[in-house]
């Protein structure tokens, strides 16, 4: 863990990683961005800082980091925009671009689908010493940001450039769930081998790329310098509800908290003929296709499944898949967070249908699936005739070496 420094300890921020608040006193956690506010930014004072976020990087006060630095006289001289953009007007795969800010002045990049040495030749471009990190997550391996700050840390290394992550909450608790990607399906949305829900805050899967896989794409280098601002009253069985912090969609698709919390499992649909619920009002709750009846809602609901409820639900989406055509389908309705597994939910869901509507249910045929679960297995089972349990005890030993080996990295207890 050498090189990397929690900003908790340094004159960069103050308090305890991972300091319990009072069930009462809610806002008593502290994000990095807000802890680092707080002292007027001054611990970036003489950087020239990059800062890579979207609308998730925002104060309690909801006000954007960006637009707080500078009114504070801590100017970035740049900022980077992951997938959707910086300041979040794209859909799902699309970003805004490379222009300049109108409220700030500051030029955006886009870093979205970039690989290490363009974002580097961004950096030396704005003159990066150090670059700042500031995204809010949903705790699930394929959402890109993930990767985006990988790949942000590959090139830090080869500038030469600090790595500041201030961290948030992971938004669906600390647990650790589903097979880890095979290295043989690196994409995008999975670089490395990690679970499809790490349970991992941002800040804690920057140590884990540090010492881990950077070294791998980079000759055996890491960053000369990365550093974590933690967020202060925060433990790792806390949800987001339990935070008190504002809910700002991480991306157009996510609504809501418990919509995050049914991600990881429910966007395995997009690899599939049905439809993830985009273009509908709850998008990765409502899950259908046309000539989808009752009989699924209510077979799901025979399993007893914990955490969640079916409901018969039918929708036409205004866009994305079967945009103006009436799908038959299920609402997930969770009924205790704290219990429900997504990606066992999922699975159940995936094996149910396939069972009642073999016509209808299938693959897309690009293996989207493969990519989104990190191999090959999960559909040559299914499609193979397995059993729930079969699917999901199938990587029961890789979720198990993964919590050991994320162990020496998490900050928050």
């Amino acid at each position: 863990m050498s090189r990397r420094s929690l900003l908790a300890a340094s004159a960069l921020a103050t308090g305890t990683a991972g300091a319990a608040a009072p069930a009462h006193r809610r806002d008593q956690v502290v994000t990095g961005a807000d802890a680092l506010a707080a002292q007027g930014w001054r611990a970036l004072a003489g950087r020239r800082t990059g800062v890579l976020t979207n609308p998730t990087g925002v104060l309690r006060d909801l006000t954007h980091i960006v637009d707080a630095m500078t009114a504070a006289g801590a100017r970035p001289v740049a900022a980077f925009g992951p997938e959707h953009g910086f300041r979040g007007t794209s859909q799902a795969g699309g970003s805004e671009g490379d222009y300049t800010d109108p409220r700030t002045g500051i030029p955006v990049y886009d870093a979205y689908g970039a690989s290490a040495e363009q974002l580097a030749g961004m950096y030396r471009k704005a003159g990066v010493d150090t670059v700042v990190f500031d995204i809010a997550g949903v705790g699930a391996r394929f959402y890109t940001y993930t990767w985006t700050m990988y790949v942000a840390m590959a090139a830090a290394v080869r500038t030469g450039a600090g790595f500041v992550v201030l961290d948030r909450p992971n938004p669906i608790g600390g647990q650790a769930y589903g097979p880890q990607l095979d290295p043989r399906f690196a994409t995008g949305v999975g670089l490395k081998p990690v679970v499809q829900q790490p349970g991992m805050t941002a800040g804690e899967l920057a140590g884990m790329f540090d010492e881990l896989f950077l070294p791998e794409d980079t000759g055996g280098r890491r960053l000369e310098r990365l550093e974590v601002v933690p967020v202060r009253g925060y433990r790792r069985d806390m949800l987001f509800t339990d935070t008190g912090l504002p809910w700002v969609p991480p991306s157009p698709n996510m609504p809501t908290g418990d919509t995050a919390l049914l991600y990881p499992g429910t966007c395995m649909f997009e690899g599939t003929l049905f439809s993830e619920g985009r273009g509908t009002t709850r998008p990765f709750e409502m899950i259908g296709a046309p000539g989808i009846d009752w009989r699924w809602a209510e077979a799901l609901g025979a399993l007893g499944l914990p955490g969640v409820r079916f409901r018969e639900n039918y929708t036409v989406p205004t866009f994305d898949k079967f945009a103006g055509t009436t799908c038959g389908g299920v609402q997930v309705h969770l009924t205790d967070r704290r219990l429900v597994d997504p990606i066992t939910t999922a699975v159940a869901m995936i094996v149910t249908a396939r069972r009642l509507y073999p016509a209808v249910f299938g693959w897309r045929p690009d293996h989207w699936i493969d990519d989104l679960t990190g191999s090959s297995r999960l559909r040559t089972m299914v499609d193979a005739g397995a059993r729930t349990d079969e699917v999901v005890g199938a990587w029961h030993n890789e979720l198990e070496a993964f919590r050991r080996r994320r162990e020496p990295f998490l900050l928050y207890r």
